[in-house]
């Protein structure tokens, strides 16, 4: 089976560095795109930063110091401004835009970026997607809110994540909410029976436990994340068939949740903690394609 990844090809998880991969794939390939990138905690990163300048641009394509947007500003000047203002998150964006960029040309017309991040990088990235896919791309800061972990007395404890949403084509992206799984009514008292035994349809605000440390789910990847959290995500961005890209794929729960709702997945990472877990959770899947990274440098062949 040839290397080259093409929208006919069978599903498929890479191990490899995520920017070697990614300059091999096709424009506009993927209805949804998934990030879990490392959080920048302040804790040494264990990871490799690495630079990409694409020379060979359409008319109009976005890249790095070449886009307007965000109330007309250059972008370069934007995240100029932010890297000037704080050192740490140079090294963290340094990282991450070279990524964010591809991720911009990877998604379809009608397609759908979803970025998980914390606290700590959420406005930053804000600012900088807004300047890179647009302002008017924006779709949504989703709030993850679940109750697990350390109890802080000393300030209110950091009890959610940040998921931010940003379409290609503001004008004609993909978004179904009626496939989404409905959840319980907190104030059933307040409705109908009929409403409390149909259930409400997600807010922007998402109540989900994390990944049990004795449930079913657990795989023992520390970063995994909740089946529930991904299943919302793929069902209202993404059609059966379609394709769902993660390149920080970790446990995997992006594939295990494409698969289950009939959608194909690429899923890259090069950790091989996380790779192991991926062969055990998604090798039993019918026609699921490992690439080791040994293959790497064949990938575009």
């Amino acid at each position: 089976m040839p290397n080259a990844w093409t929208q006919s090809s069978p599903s498929r998880v890479i191990e490899a560095d995520n920017l070697v991969v990614l300059p091999t794939l096709p424009d506009a390939a993927f209805t949804l795109i998934y990030l879990d990138p490392p959080f920048n905690t302040g804790r040494s990163q264990k990871r490799q930063s690495t630079t990409s300048v694409r020379s060979t641009l359409a008319s109009g394509a976005h890249a790095t110091g070449t886009i307007t947007g965000f109330k007309g500003q250059r972008y370069e000047r934007i995240k100029g401004d932010l890297l000037g203002y704080d050192d740490q998150f140079e090294d963290y964006w340094a990282f991450l835009e070279p990524r964010l960029i591809e991720a911009w040309r990877l998604l379809a017309d009608d397609g759908t970026l979803y970025l998980h991040l914390d606290y700590r990088e959420a406005h930053y990235a804000k600012v900088l997607l807004d300047a890179l896919f647009g302002r008017d791309c924006f779709l949504n800061e989703l709030i993850w809110a679940y109750d697990y972990g350390a109890k802080s007395k000393n300030r209110w404890p950091t009890k959610h994540d940040t998921i931010l949403v940003y379409v290609k084509n503001p004008k004609g992206y993909y978004f179904d909410s009626s496939t989404v799984d409905r959840e319980p009514y907190m104030a059933p008292g307040l409705v109908t029976p009929e409403k409390v035994a149909k259930g409400k349809l997600p807010t922007d605000v998402w109540w989900h436990t994390i990944v049990s440390p004795t449930g079913k789910e657990k795989t023992g990847y520390p970063t995994q994340k909740p089946v529930g959290i991904l299943r919302r995500m793929i069902q209202a961005s993404s059609r059966e068939g379609d394709w769902v890209l993660d390149f920080f794929a970790g446990s995997g729960t992006t594939g295990a949740v494409a698969a289950a709702l009939g959608r194909k997945f690429l899923l890259i990472d090069q950790n091989p903690e996380s790779l192991a877990v991926m062969h055990e959770r998604l090798g039993a899947l019918p026609g699921v394609d490992f690439v080791d990274s040994g293959l790497e440098a064949r990938l575009g062949a």
